[in-house]
């Protein structure tokens, strides 16, 4: 699955992240116009680990963000209910995705 973002969710991801000028150029470009990493290691004269660096950093922001309405848990439970609320996980990540 190649890693996407629309415009709105980026600009949610960087209103709580601080990063510069350089890696929102970069980020914007990967994430959410889907040009190669390639193409900005050639044009700035990064190394690919830089510029994966700073698509990773604004990708794990994003999936560490909390949508509204919304509530991160973590929880031990017998297996048979674990099972269950992993189900819904799943359905609720596919319901977002589709919206997105």
């Amino acid at each position: 699955m190649k890693k996407r973002l629309t415009e709105a969710q980026f600009q949610a991801v960087l209103s709580g992240l601080d990063v510069g000028p350089q890696t929102v150029e970069i980020a914007r470009g990967v994430l959410v116009q889907g040009k190669p990493q390639a193409e900005f290691v050639q044009s700035l004269g990064l190394t690919k680990g830089a510029v994966s660096q700073a698509v990773s950093r604004v990708w794990a922001a994003h999936e560490e963000s909390v949508p509204p309405g919304c509530e991160r848990l973590t929880v031990l439970l017998p297996k048979h209910q674990a099972f269950i609320v992993k189900k819904w996980a799943r359905e609720f990540a596919e319901k977002r995705e589709s919206k997105a």
